[in-house]
């Protein structure tokens, strides 16, 4: 496979920044820096960014970091350029020579490292994804939030006054958020400290619920677009809303990741190889889109509880002395597969949106 430094002529390497982005024009044969420019991060820097390469005749290529972070607005100018975009991995701090950094620094680097790079990773495209990211991310911190108000209904039960307490014992989280928004502390006015504590409850509980409610908004529009984008991924068993926008959120589009392999990379879910000698094992992947790992686990656990084929297959490894650990790591790979091939090749079908 020919390396990138055979394909174009020159590579703008840039380091991107919340409100300027630096850039490099290297060449691409020699590596040497054509041009450097430091701009701000909106359309007047972008065309400048544009400029600059437009000067350099040849086929060319772009490389950043943070194309879906600080670089996201300048990747999206580029895209509909049409210019070639190169996502770059965060680079390894070690590797610095004698610990040198600065932005045209990092920006030569990432041209540098780009043209010696045999696979091309793209960033990921698309207003769909773009739309299920921000979904995803509001509903996860209304989720988190919501969490912490439980637990610090829990924490503020526990020393509150006894005859609070005795309101709370013995009831679940659900039913302690009930009796706490139903709380009335202006009949215990006169004292104080029983006072706070039922105000404090009750503000918690009213937080909780709303957290709750806008959370359920949320996976309500992740829904709707998941039907109108790819409603083929919900009929896969394990595969909700949510593990569905998850997963089109790191696929993003065709093409993006070369094969399977690739994408359960991307994953977490590749074996690692930690043989020695007769023993031939592999542990535990750490890399990769942990949200993704994350997503493709709970298809992993929901169909070894619900899934008659799953449970016969995770007995019949578990005959063969595989622990448990060792067989959902081998479902977590078969999982991944499956996605992609019907992420990549799936025709699309039509679900009712209720």
């Amino acid at each position: 496979m020919p390396i990138l430094a055979e394909l174009v002529e020159v590579v703008i390497g840039v380091d991107t920044h919340k409100h300027t982005h630096t850039a490099a024009v290297v060449a691409a044969n020699t590596g040497a820096v054509l041009a450097q420019a430091t701009v701000t991060a909106d359309p007047d820097g972008y065309g400048e960014l544009v400029g600059l390469a437009a000067r350099h005749a040849g086929a060319r290529a772009w490389a950043m970091e943070g194309s879906g972070g600080y670089g996201a607005g300048l990747a999206a100018h580029l895209a509909e350029q049409q210019e070639l975009v190169i996502e770059l991995d965060r680079p390894a701090r070690p590797a610095r020579r004698a610990g040198a950094k600065s932005d045209p620094i990092d920006a030569v680097r990432a041209a540098r490292d780009a043209l010696a790079r045999t696979h091309l990773a793209q960033p990921r495209t698309g207003p769909e994804r773009a739309a299920l990211q921000v979904l995803l991310t509001t509903r996860q911190a209304a989720v988190q939030a919501a969490t912490d108000g439980q637990r610090q209904l829990h924490a503020l039960v526990v020393t509150a006054p006894e005859q609070v307490r005795a309101r709370f014992r013995g009831l679940s989280t659900r039913k302690m958020l009930g009796a706490a928004l139903g709380l009335r502390p202006a009949h215990y006015a006169s004292q104080v400290q029983v006072f706070t504590a039922m105000t404090a409850l009750k503000a918690i509980a009213r937080r909780v619920r709303v957290l709750e409610d806008e959370a359920a908004e949320h996976e309500k529009a992740i829904r709707a677009i998941v039907i109108s984008w790819r409603p083929d991924l919900l009929t896969l068993t394990g595969v909700g809303p949510i593990v569905a926008a998850t997963v089109l959120a790191a696929w993003s589009h065709a093409g993006r990741c070369r094969d399977e392999a690739a994408f359960a990379m991307l994953a977490g879910t590749a074996p690692i190889p930690a043989s020695s000698g007769k023993t031939v094992r592999h542990r535990l992947n750490r890399s990769g889109d942990r949200q993704l790992n994350r997503a493709i686990y709970t298809v992993v656990i929901t169909r070894l509880r619900r899934d008659q084929a799953t449970h016969a297959y995770a007995e019949r490894r578990r005959a063969q002395g595989k622990t448990d650990r060792e067989i959902r790591r081998c479902l977590g790979r078969y999982v991944t597969r499956q996605l992609f091939r019907q992420l990549e090749t799936g025709p699309p079908i039509t679900l009712d949106a209720t």
